[in-house]
C-alpha cells in the first residue's frame, strides 16, 4: 500500500507539473508574438466642399473662409428672436465651446436666418448670453443670398421662411435645421449631428476629435 501511494503521489504531481510548463509556453508564445495592430476608424466622409464666403460677425468685422484655416470648426444656423430650439442649441455649442477650451485648433460658427433683424449687434448681444469667445466663435450675419449659399449650398443646412399661417408667434418665422456640422481643415463638410438629441455631445466631440487626428 506504501508503494501504490507514493505511485499516486509522484502521478499527481507530474501532472501539475506538466500543466504549469504548459501553461509557461502559452504565455512565453504569446509575449514573443508581435501584437496585433487595431483597427483604425474609417476615415469620414466629404460630404461638400465650401465655397469662400463674405459675411460679417458681431465685431461688425468682415468673415471668410481663411479666418478658418487650418482649423476644425463646428457650425449651425439659428436667429435670435427664435421662440424655439434656438437657444438650446446655441447652449449646446457652448458647451462644446467650453470642452475644447484648451484646443485652439477648433473654432465655432453661427449663422442666422433673419439677417434683416440680427445686426451685428444684435448678433453680439446674443452671443455675449452664451459666454462665446469672440476670438473662436463667430456670429455671422449678411445678405440673405451669401447666407443661403454658405448655410444650404455648402452646409447642406435646411432653412426656409415659415408661412404666416403656421406661426405661432410673431417671432416664429423661419423652419431650420437644428443639426451641427463639422467642418475640417480644408474647409470641408465631413459630419452632421443632430444636435438636440441624446449622445450629441459624445458625437460631436469624437467627430471633431478624428479630424484633429487626421494626418495633414
Amino acid at each position: 500500500m506504501p508503494s501504490n501511494s507514493k505511485w499516486v503521489h509522484w502521478i499527481v504531481w507530474g501532472g501539475l507539473a506538466v500543466v504549469i510548463l504548459a501553461i509557461g509556453f502559452a504565455f512565453v508564445r504569446e509575449q514573443s508574438e508581435p501584437a496585433k495592430p487595431r483597427l483604425a476608424k474609417p476615415a469620414l466622409p466629404v460630404l461638400s466642399q465650401l465655397s469662400d464666403f463674405t459675411l460679417t460677425n458681431q465685431l461688425a468685422k468682415p468673415v471668410g473662409l481663411a479666418q478658418f484655416a487650418d482649423k476644425v470648426w463646428f457650425a449651425d444656423i439659428i436667429f435670435t428672436r427664435c421662440p424655439g430650439p434656438c437657444p438650446a442649441m446655441t447652449q449646446r455649442m457652448a458647451e462644446l465651446q467650453a470642452h475644447f477650451a484648451n484646443e485652439p485648433d477648433v473654432a465655432f460658427a453661427t449663422l442666422t436666418t433673419d439677417p434683416a433683424f440680427d445686426s451685428p449687434k444684435v448678433m453680439q448681444r446674443f452671443a455675449r448670453r452664451f459666454d462665446a469667445d469672440d476670438s473662436r466663435w463667430q456670429f455671422l450675419t449678411g445678405s440673405k443670398p451669401e447666407i443661403v449659399r454658405l448655410a444650404v449650398d455648402g452646409m447642406k443646412l435646411i432653412t426656409r421662411e415659415k408661412p404666416r399661417g403656421e406661426q405661432s408667434t410673431p417671432d416664429d418665422l423661419f423652419i431650420h435645421a437644428t443639426l451641427f456640422v463639422v467642418i475640417d481643415r480644408h474647409g470641408r463638410l465631413r459630419g452632421v449631428l443632430e444636435s438636440l438629441e441624446d449622445g450629441w455631445k459624445e458625437k460631436a466631440i469624437d467627430l471633431a476629435t478624428q479630424l484633429l487626428n487626421e494626418q495633414p
